[in-house]
C-alpha cells in the first residue's frame, strides 16, 4: 500500500511540475503583424503621425512557396515594413503589409465593433508633439479627446486610415 501511495505521489508532484514549468520567451517585446489596404498610406501614417521608425531591419518578402507552407496564406507572395517604437533590439514592431483587395475591410465605428486586436495604445513622455503631428496631418481625435485621465495624463484616441484605433497617452509637458 506504502508503495503504491508512494507513485502516486510522485506522479501528481511530476504532473504539477510540468504544469508549473513557465515557457520562457527570448524577448518580451510582441512583434504585431497587421494587414493594410495600402502600404504606402499606412506606412505614411504610422511614421509621420504616430512617430514611429524605420531602423535597421527595413522589409522583407514573403515568396509564395512560404506563405503557403507555413500556412500564412494560400501562396501568396507578399511584402512587409516595419516600423519600430524607437530604436533598440527589444522595441515594438509594428509589420505592416498588404494584399490589394483581397481582404475585406472592417467597418469599425467603436472598439466593440468587431472581434480581435482592435486598437494600439502608445505611451508618449511628452502628448504635445503626438497633438501638433495629428493636427498637422489634418487627423481627426474621437470622441472629446484630448481626454484628461485621473492621474495627470491624457489621452488621445485617432484612427489609422483602415480604422484601427489607435491610443495615445502621455503627459502634457510642452
Amino acid at each position: 500500500m506504502k508503495r503504491a501511495a508512494w507513485f502516486t505521489l510522485v506522479a501528481v508532484l511530476a504532473a504539477l511540475a510540468a504544469h508549473a514549468a513557465e515557457v520562457r520567451f527570448k524577448t518580451t517585446t510582441i512583434q504585431i503583424g497587421m494587414v493594410v489596404s495600402d502600404l504606402d498610406q499606412s506606412k505614411a501614417f504610422y511614421q509621420d503621425v504616430v512617430g514611429m521608425i524605420q531602423t535597421d531591419r527595413k522589409s522583407f518578402d514573403i515568396p509564395a512557396e512560404f506563405g503557403k507552407s507555413s500556412g500564412l496564406t494560400d501562396s501568396l507572395p507578399f511584402h512587409v515594413e516595419i516600423l519600430k517604437l524607437g530604436s533598440g533590439e527589444n522595441a515594438t514592431e509594428l509589420k505592416l503589409m498588404s494584399f490589394g483587395d483581397k481582404p475585406k475591410k472592417q467597418e469599425n465605428r467603436f472598439i466593440h465593433s468587431h472581434i480581435g486586436i482592435q486598437y494600439l495604445t502608445l505611451q508618449v513622455e511628452d502628448i504635445a508633439p503626438s497633438l501638433e503631428r495629428i493636427k498637422q496631418h489634418g487627423v481627426t481625435m474621437l470622441g472629446e479627446t484630448p481626454v484628461a485621465l485621473p492621474d495627470g495624463r491624457e489621452f488621445i484616441l485617432i484612427q489609422d486610415p483602415d480604422g484601427t484605433f489607435v491610443e495615445i497617452i502621455g503627459p502634457k509637458k510642452g
